[in-house]
Order: structure tokens, then C-alpha cells, then sequence
């Protein structure tokens, strides 16, 4: 089997594979290029290796925990930037085990690299009284504070992000029985919320105010701007 040249493939995968086959956007290449500068950084600086001559061959099973560990001791890396930097090291290389077939055994060894597991933080919640602020915080003797006051109803009880929320169009939302607002994830996953009386109460309040027809305006956004754009 030849020896492959590290640079080669890591060239390729950065300047071809991961913009034009894939279609990552620029600040996911960053984080992948950034990985590889560190182990071009612990292979030279750790290892004594010349970088320009790596060879594939050294960057065996033991190498990458050699790194991965140089990451969390020497550099103080948390569970989830050590898992950002594991995930990117599995991505080259599922890419170079169909690019060169002869190092999938590597490859796979590699793979087989565990993640590590964090310790998952409590979960934030708001209190009644939390709430009750927060709500209280729109000017609701203006439009725009009544609008406020009818979005932050909406996202607290649909639980909806940020993305969700602004991309939810009145064709989205049905306020006859049984009430839901229809969200539109992230990988285009859909799921369907039911809603409170008072969200439904006070969403009603909102189509009236805006003269809103939810025929006519299906398409437009639920929360818009003075252009009526979200």
C-alpha cells in the first residue's frame, strides 16, 4: 500500500471536499481548520514531528488520544470543545476512508474513538414571579408593547426558539379548536403545539388589532416589522 501524504488529503478536504461537496458554511470549515491547526501544533511542538513530510500512517489510534488528552491537560479543553474537536477528527477521516480504501482499518480504529460525557447542566426554568416580570416588561398601552406582550406569550408556551418563533407564518397557526401553532425546526422538522386559552385569547386580540385575515395573509410572517417583513 503507498504512503499517503497527511497534507494531501488534508488540502483537499479543506479547499474542496468540506465547501464545494459538502457545502459547509465558512464558520464550520473554521472550526474544522482550527482543530487541524492544533494537531499540526501538538504533532510539531509535542510529538517532534515534521509537519510538512506527516504521513498518514503517523496519525494512528494512539496519536489522536495523545492529542485529544494534550487537549484537555495541556490546554484545559472542556467536554464539549474536546467532542467538537473528536467530532471534526472523525469527520476527516470517514472522508479519507472512502478516499483511500487501504487506510479503513485505521480509520475505523479512529472512529471508534469515544466522546466524552459531560455532566448535563440543571435546567433553567422561569418562576411564577419570573414570568409574571417578563411580561410585565411590555408598554401594552402601545402597539408595539401589545405585539411584545403577545410574542413572549407565544414563545413561553410553545417553548419555541428564537428561529422558530420568527419563522412562524399565519397559515401556522389555528385558533379553533384544538388550538396549535405549527414550528419549523432546525434539518426542516415540524411539530405541532397546543396553546393555552390565554395565548389563544390573546392571539385573537392580536388578528383583530392588525386586521389580520387568516386567509388572505396566510403567507405573511405572524410578528412583522413596519414593512411587515419578520
Amino acid at each position: 500500500m503507498k504512503t499517503v501524504d497527511f497534507s494531501v488529503l488534508l488540502t483537499r478536504y479543506l479547499t474542496h471536499y468540506l465547501p464545494v461537496q459538502r457545502n459547509l458554511s465558512s464558520n464550520t470549515i473554521c472550526s474544522y481548520r482550527d482543530t487541524f491547526k492544533l494537531l499540526l501544533t501538538f504533532c510539531r511542538d509535542v510529538k517532534g514531528y515534521n509537519i510538512a513530510k506527516l504521513k498518514l500512517t503517523t496519525l494512528g489510534k494512539s496519536c489522536m488520544e495523545e492529542f485529544l488528552l494534550w487537549l484537555t491537560n495541556t490546554r484545559g479543553a472542556s467536554p464539549s470543545t474536546y467532542n467538537q474537536r473528536l467530532c471534526a477528527i472523525h469527520a476527516f477521516f470517514d472522508y479519507v476512508m472512502a478516499e483511500e480504501p487501504g487506510y479503513m482499518e485505521q480509520c475505523i480504529q479512529i472512529h471508534n474513538i469515544p466522546r466524552k460525557v459531560a455532566a448535563s447542566p440543571p435546567a433553567q426554568y422561569l418562576t411564577a414571579d419570573n414570568l409574571k416580570l417578563l411580561l410585565s416588561m411590555p408598554d401594552r398601552s402601545t402597539k408595539k408593547g401589545r405585539r411584545d406582550m403577545v410574542m413572549l406569550t407565544v414563545l413561553y408556551d410553545t417553548a419555541a426558539r428564537v428561529s422558530e418563533l420568527i419563522d412562524i407564518r399565519i397559515c401556522d397557526v389555528r385558533l379553533d379548536v384544538p388550538a396549535v401553532i405549527t414550528l419549523h425546526g432546525k434539518g426542516r422538522k415540524i411539530r405541532s403545539v397546543p396553546l393555552m386559552k390565554q395565548t389563544v385569547d390573546l392571539l385573537k386580540v392580536y388578528f383583530e388589532e392588525n386586521r389580520i385575515d387568516p386567509v388572505r395573509h396566510s403567507d405573511l410572517p405572524l410578528f412583522w416589522n413596519t414593512h411587515r417583513k419578520n
